[in-house]
């Protein structure tokens, strides 16, 4: 079977596995912030779709149990050799207000902030988490950015995830293991912002043109809060599958 074969039919499968979980969706409301809001019956996880002009965005809540979500980050907290990179911003060259790691397949090399970062092996725990976001996304995902949020003092500023490796309209799958912490986007032409707060066990997918006209941050927290590991899918596209 050609790779371009294989490809497709991991993808019709967990497109199956998306369509047969829909089935078992029973209740669908709209909540404060007029976001879609659906329960999932097989799950009890909570699926919000955001309501976001010129971009898709869903968030699935409790997708990892509790215990889940504590063995998944004490295990990652422990075996992934954190780094505090030195990125440029505007031209200057600062410490990151967070720790970091690059993982993914061979080849699956990522720029951004003036790093050019060469993966490290999948571990177990991260093959485990990547297979339930694959299933989740019905995508392929090749590369993962973990970071580690020591303190509400952590932080990341307003960036899209539109470098040209990550191709035209890239799918980002976003998991929360942790402290829960605020996260916001802001459209890059209209006057509008939208704030969530993403909990532990949770999984955010960006996806189309999301990262055309929108523009996202986790701010700087004066409160007193725990650690917070994400770890942010994506698909390294090799140049011969770039499209301009």
């Amino acid at each position: 079977m050609r790779a371009d074969e294989h490809r497709t039919s991991n993808v019709e499968r967990r497109t199956s596995n998306v369509e047969r979980r829909t089935l078992n969706v029973v209740i669908m409301v709209q909540d404060k912030r007029n976001i879609n809001a659906i329960e999932s019956e097989s799950t009890g996880a909570l699926i919000e779709r955001l309501p976001m002009p010129d971009a898709e965005v869903v968030l699935h809540r409790c997708i990892f149990s509790r215990a889940q979500q504590d063995r998944l980050f004490q295990s990652l907290f422990q075996e992934v050799p954190w780094q505090q990179h030195v990125i440029k911003v505007y031209g200057r060259s600062i410490a990151a207000p967070r720790l970091s790691a690059w993982y993914g397949d061979p080849g699956a090399v990522y720029s951004y902030s003036g790093l050019q970062l060469k993966p490290l092996a999948w571990t177990k725990t991260l093959l485990e988490v990547k297979s339930i976001v694959e299933d989740l996304a019905a995508t392929d995902f090749n590369s993962a950015l973990l970071n580690l949020y020591r303190s509400g003092q952590d932080s990341v500023g307003w960036h899209s995830d539109a470098e040209p490796e990550l191709g035209r309209n890239p799918v980002i799958a976003s998991v929360s293991l942790g402290a829960k912490r605020r996260f916001v986007f802001q459209h890059k032409k209209r006057r509008q912002q939208i704030c969530l707060d993403l909990e532990a066990g949770s999984i955010l997918l960006m996806s189309g043109p999301t990262q055309h006209f929108w523009r996202h941050q986790l701010p700087k927290s004066r409160r007193t809060m725990g650690q917070r590991i994400n770890i942010t899918f994506r698909v390294i596209c090799q140049p011969s599958d770039m499209k301009t």
